[in-house]
């Protein structure tokens, strides 16, 4: 069994009452523990006007948490192209790569950032052209590839910081828009499936399909990201994942909050509401040790994954923390496992 990378992805969420300041702080502990653990990245979304999300700015944070570690890469997972210019994206990335070598990652997604009824206001707020469109995706692609690569004899404008960084990059998708595009690029691709896990073996199945050799890589790379939580027994494991719960529960109205995690979530939706958010959690890696390894394995075999990505949160920083080891330690089990049988046959 292939037993893929392991890398973490942080949404940086508030506390009930909390400033963006602490969850900055606490995202940069977690950052230098998950860079202790042996992680090999960790990424930060874009998201806009989430009051429990204080990732507005990727690139601000990646300098903040690159500054604050040593060696782990720290990326974007991802930026929003429609939402900005290439250049500007190629120059901010460009000084990132400029003042922290060799550790830069550029992911890239068509989406706005927001919650879903929330989106045409907050195109609108962004100042977002309105004449652009998904379709215009491979087109500023192109262009962001111009700007951060060695530049044309008859380029008019060039990027400084950006070009000649080549700093890499990575297609990001839910909806399986991009599979198709990063396999005929020849780029790395990641699924995010703890947005929309119903679309996660059929996106996967059309990048591999479409995929062409590039300068960038000779064979498909898959990207999964996934929600995880590994706690010491089940039992603790289902009562953070309250936590997680509810806040989706709140993102499916619109919101988006960070609350304490409770006993029971019965009396806190409907059924609708629990099967929405039931839905979203399809391929979450949630339980104690057994639970979790079980688990692990499943969704390698399934999925051929060459790095998963885990989004693990709780309310306690600690229980994070633990879970983000037991994670680690879980998935280098495994390989330690997979090891041994390769060796034996």
């Amino acid at each position: 069994m292939n037993t893929p990378i392991i890398s973490a992805l942080d949404f940086v969420s508030t506390r009930e009452g909390e400033s963006a300041g602490k969850a900055i702080a606490r995202a940069v502990k977690v950052s230098q523990v998950v860079e202790k653990l042996g992680y090999h990245r960790i990424w930060y979304s874009e998201h806009h006007g989430v009051s429990a999300v204080a990732s507005a700015s990727p690139a601000l944070l990646i300098g903040h948490v690159a500054a604050a570690t040593q060696s782990i890469r720290v990326g974007a997972g991802g930026v929003m192209l429609l939402n900005h210019p290439p250049m500007i994206i190629a120059e901010q990335f460009g000084t990132l790569e400029a003042l922290f070598p060799g550790r830069i990652d550029l992911g890239l997604g068509r989406a706005v950032g927001s919650t879903k009824i929330r989106e045409e206001i907050t195109k609108k707020a962004l100042r977002r052209d309105p004449r652009i469109t998904d379709d215009d995706f491979p087109e500023l692609l192109a262009e962001l590839q111009l700007f951060l690569g060695p530049g044309e004899e008859d380029q008019e404008v060039k990027a400084y910081p950006g070009q000649g960084s080549n700093v890499p990059l990575f297609l990001l998708s839910s909806s399986g828009h991009n599979a198709r595009l990063a396999g005929e690029l020849g780029l790395p691709f990641i699924f995010a499936a703890h947005i929309a896990p119903a679309n996660l073996m059929s996106s996967i199945e059309l990048y591999r399909q479409h995929f062409r050799p590039s300068k960038t890589l000779d064979r498909p790379y898959v990207m999964i990201s996934v929600f995880a939580l590994a706690a010491e027994t089940d039992e603790d494991a289902r009562k953070f994942l309250t936590f997680i719960q509810q806040f989706y529960l709140s993102a499916v109205g619109g919101t988006g909050r960070a609350v304490k995690p409770v006993d029971s979530m019965d009396g806190l939706w409907t059924e609708e509401e629990k099967e929405a958010v039931e839905k979203r959690m399809q391929f979450a890696i949630t339980g104690g040790r057994s639970t979790v390894s079980q688990a692990l394995w499943s969704f390698i075999e399934q999925t051929g994954a060459d790095e998963l990505f885990f989004w693990t949160d709780t309310y306690r920083d600690e229980d994070r923390l633990r879970s983000y080891a037991i994670l680690y330690e879980t998935a280098a089990s495994l390989k330690a496992q997979s090891e041994v049988a390769a060796a034996s046959t």
